[in-house]
């Protein structure tokens, strides 16, 4: 069934949840690239330490054989002598190469802290599903990086030895120092060359690991349909909740269209109720939105504010830009203040004609405390 086949990606949920049994997408080539690099520029750092620690050892040993007589102690002491000289030698490579170890695995997939890891699971002794991870496509995979990384470096030796041969008959009449800064010479080159080509595989090998790693963890319709069941909810449980809000927004909404001032209609698509009282203008506020709809939101809406006797005022361009632009329970922009001001102007006396002096008189309010306030 196509609902059964894996083709779609894996959900975040999924990826954390691989992540935590620690599965994650690591490429040993690109670790073991990081570890050589750094490797080699440590013993090259290194090499005078080395040269001196050496010259430490070859000292400790001449003074023992100075001694005519010596004892078991005397012996131990050398012994002890020689294993810290070597380990103050050894130690900084293996440290500095277990930093950069953890350092390259770390870079590729974070801090991780998997205990079910270290679970112990039954299929992890099941000889079947051990003999199907020996022959698997990424074992088979590893195993051909190995093979081509020794073939390359045994391949690319070869070649450079075979560019540098013609120069062996000349070394024998060079200087041992010189004959040293030859050898050191080629070697560079020849490691140079290596490390390039390392560096391309280990780059295509975290990208095919990355890729299949994406791959495993790919799925079907039916398993994401049921995880988003799992941890947001039934969809349509969800929907009818979200119709029974919408339904008890539009229902407090309507409740306050009667004490709107006015409806700004499109006319026939558009209608937004817009209050402003004393209420409003104690607080230095402007217009408030009560109310905005559309289609047939927009019929109730005008026919709530004729059963009130509330102000339709026909403005189209007015009537779409605060729907547009302001949400019930917000104040009008400050862009419409004038337009809006107009229309409430207009209703005002148009109240005041009928002998409705309510919004007149909270306007001729702004008019008094502007007076004052220019005085």
């Amino acid at each position: 069934m196509a609902d059964d086949e894996k083709t779609l990606a894996p959900s975040q949920h999924k990826i954390s949840k691989a992540r935590e049994e620690g599965n994650v997408s690591k490429s040993v080539e690109l670790v073991g690239f990081f570890v050589m690099l750094c490797g080699l520029a440590l013993i090259f750092f290194m090499i005078p330490f080395w040269v001196s620690g050496c010259e430490n050892v070859f000292r400790h040993i001449a003074s023992f054989f100075v001694v005519e007589e010596f004892d078991k102690q005397e012996l131990l002491k050398l012994f002890l002598e020689l294993l810290l000289e070597v380990f103050k030698m050894v130690a900084p490579v293996f440290i500095g190469l277990m930093i950069i170890g953890v350092v390259a695995n770390v870079g590729q997939f974070g801090l991780l802290l998997a205990p079910k890891a270290v679970r112990p699971k039954l299929s992890k002794i099941n000889p079947v599903t051990g003999i199907k991870n020996v022959f698997s496509l990424k074992k088979l995979l590893d195993g051909f990086m190995i093979t081509l990384k020794v073939s390359i470096a045994f391949i690319v030796g070869f070649v450079v030895f075979i560019s540098f041969f013609g120069e062996l008959p000349t070394i024998s009449r060079l200087s041992l120092y010189q004959q040293v800064l030859w050898f050191r010479e080629k070697a560079l080159i020849l490691i140079g060359i290596l490390l390039i080509l390392f560096f391309a595989m280990a780059v295509a090998d975290f990208m095919i690991k990355r890729y299949q790693y994406i791959k495993s963890l790919r799925m079907s319709v039916k398993e994401l349909k049921d995880e988003t069941k799992l941890h947001e909810g039934n969809p349509e449980i969800k929907a009818r909740v979200r119709q029974m809000q919408q339904k008890i927004a539009r229902s407090n909404m309507m409740r306050e269209v009667p004490n709107a001032s006015v409806v700004i209609t499109n006319p026939t698509h558009y209608a937004v109720a817009v209050r402003y009282s004393d209420e409003e203008l104690d607080k230095g506020t402007p217009p408030l939105i009560v109310a905005k709809g559309i289609d047939e939101l927009a019929i109730r809406i005008k026919a709530i504010a004729r059963e009130h006797n509330v102000r339709i005022i026909e403005n189209p361009p007015l009537a779409r830009q605060l729907y547009a632009l302001a949400e019930v329970g917000t104040y009008i922009p400050e862009d419409l203040f004038i337009a809006v001001s107009k229309v409430l102007q207009q209703v005002a006396h148009l109240d005041s004609l009928q002998g409705k002096e309510t919004l007149a008189k909270t306007l001729r309010k702004i008019d008094t405390r502007a007076r004052t306030a220019n005085r």
